[in-house]
């Protein structure tokens, strides 16, 4: 079967241009290491903000400015820019800048209230209370968060296995760092760290050993090889498949596909509400991209064999994701289900195997991006005794505490639900309907159901604000900075635009939706 990449092209061997944004990213992140290092405690935080934002804007310029003359590949081949990568890469750039911005929020005069003042201290201990008496602040969270921004740019952009794994680690172990610090709940934020990092060890292992299965198929990691191989029937077939499904396990555990789910809800809710939307959102686009890569461009002409696999994981991740949904009790959990069977209504459009599906999925990866972060960052602001209320129970008659957060966070679940004039029904719309479209009536008739169970999980939670009784007067709602609430606004303000003029986007998306290889 031929391949679903288009356009070949002649490798150069170094182009800079090209690079330039994860180039950007990474020199950004060194800097701030270096201002970690040496710059004064009480300017660090001003520093660190300004520095990160700077350098995601600096990135997004040269993507742009790289967009224009710089397709092709790179690095001998281990990079590819084509439209997907760099639809993509500005795609993360612009959902990493309202990250940031949900990670700088202060409440209080002693520090990023999300993040505790020391890291490497145990929870509670006297030294923690010292460094929270200094002033010490968690600053070293920007810089972990540009070199995972970094990771997740090449990511998707990654033309080998090789470079592939590599990307993987890079964007993944800031992850692991970042999640478990929380600087209320540190015990359970370091048991989600600790979590996420032996599955995600567990989930690479996985795929080195399909990446060497595939090098034995093909003689070389590189994807375009790795087609050429498929369809020259090289005679080792016997690794083929194995190696395709090893190397599939690494990237649906990034996205939280069913059965490789598991760590999504504990490292949900354990993790600082601001690192849990930024990984929501971003992780998703990333693993995402990087899934589209291989299927399309380099395991493309095989996938009669394992694609009934993929579809088995799609209906189970959106059938679980939308059914344990339901019995959730703590906000972030239901978010965390949430994500699960989004990522399953998102798996429908690749396996389209079409154009049509590749732009679907972008398109979805925008929306569904927006909508998170700015949910998790009002998750943020409801607060009971100094920490962040989670449970349901606390957010029963929240609009009658804050209208304006009830009324966002309402219109924000209605866009996951799938409403229309919102971004959550264009998205829908488009992958169901390019499942339709290439044989996959079964997968959009699932997910209509599935879609239809969280619409009652999230109309629950909407009830529950506006039609319940406080249950008493612990729970408070912070008034935001600037910060959060520019993240906030451009969230849900994305939200709406692309749930009513959604054209622009799905026209850009159309036409990035061809590989190169």
């Amino acid at each position: 079967m031929p391949s679903l990449a288009t356009a070949d092209f002649v490798a150069a061997k170094v182009n800079y241009a090209a690079v330039s944004p994860m180039l950007v990213v990474f020199g950004v992140a060194l800097v701030g290491v270096l201002v970690e290092a040496f710059a004064p405690r009480s300017r660090r935080y001003a520093v660190q903000v300004t520095l990160s934002l700077a350098g995601l804007v600096g990135a997004l310029v040269a993507l742009v400015v790289a967009a224009r003359d710089n397709t092709g590949s790179t690095l001998e081949g281990a990079v590819v820019v084509d439209g997907p990568a760099l639809f993509l890469q500005g795609t993360l750039l612009v959902l990493s800048v309202l990250g940031v911005l949900t990670m700088a929020e202060r409440f209080d005069g002693t520090g990023a209230d999300a993040f505790t003042p020391m890291g490497a201290a145990v929870p509670g201990s006297p030294y923690e209370a010292a460094a929270l008496r200094a002033g010490a602040t968690g600053t070293e969270v920007f810089p972990l968060t540009l070199f995972a921004v970094g990771g997740m740019l090449l990511f998707p952009a990654a033309g080998d296995l090789l470079t592939m794994f590599v990307a993987l680690e890079v964007l993944s172990l800031p992850l692991y760092i970042l999640c478990g610090l929380a600087r209320r709940r540190r015990l359970l934020s370091q048991e989600a760290s600790l979590k996420y990092f032996l599955l995600g060890a567990f989930s690479s292992g996985f795929f080195l050993f399909g990446s060497a299965l595939l090098f034995g198929f093909s003689g070389s990691m590189d994807l375009s090889v790795i087609a050429r191989a498929i369809s020259s029937n090289s005679g080792m077939d016997g690794l083929l498949v194995p190696g395709v499904l090893l190397v599939a396990v690494g990237l649906l555990f990034k996205i939280g596909a069913v059965p490789f789910h598991m760590w999504t809800p504990d490292v949900y809710q354990g993790a600082p509400t601001p690192v849990t939307g930024f990984m929501a959102a971003c992780t998703k686009v990333a693993a995402f991209g990087a899934i589209l890569r291989v299927v399309y461009v380099g395991v493309a002409g095989s996938r009669w064999d394992w694609e009934p696999v993929l579809w088995g994981v799609a209906i189970l991740t959106m059938v679980v994701g939308a059914v344990l949904s339901v019995t959730q009790t703590d906000v972030k959990r239901l978010l965390a289900y949430s994500s699960i069977a989004h990522a399953g209504f998102i798996l429908t459009g690749v396996l389209a195997f079409d154009r049509v599906g590749v732009s679907s999925t972008l398109f979805y990866l925008v929306a569904y991006g927006f909508t998170t972060i700015a949910a998790f960052a009002i998750v943020s602001l409801v607060r009971s005794g100094g920490s962040e209320a989670t449970h349901l129970s606390q957010w029963a008659g929240l609009a009658k505490r804050n209208k304006w957060v009830a009324g966002t966070f309402a219109f924000l679940l209605l866009a996951f639900a799938g409403i229309p004039l919102t971004s959550g029904f264009t998205a829908k719309f488009a992958v169901f309907s390019a499942a339709v479209g290439h044989g996959g009536t079964v997968l959009a008739f699932i997910g209509v159901l599935a879609s239809a169970v969280t619409a009652f999980v999230y109309v629950r939670l909407i009830v529950l604000m506006y039609f319940s009784e406080p249950a008493g007067d612990s729970t408070v709602v912070v008034t935001p900075s600037i910060v959060t609430t520019l993240a906030v606004a451009l969230g849900t303000v994305a939200t709406l635009v692309l749930g009513v003029l959604p054209s622009s986007v799905l026209d850009l998306a159309s036409s990035s939706a061809l590989f190169l290889r």
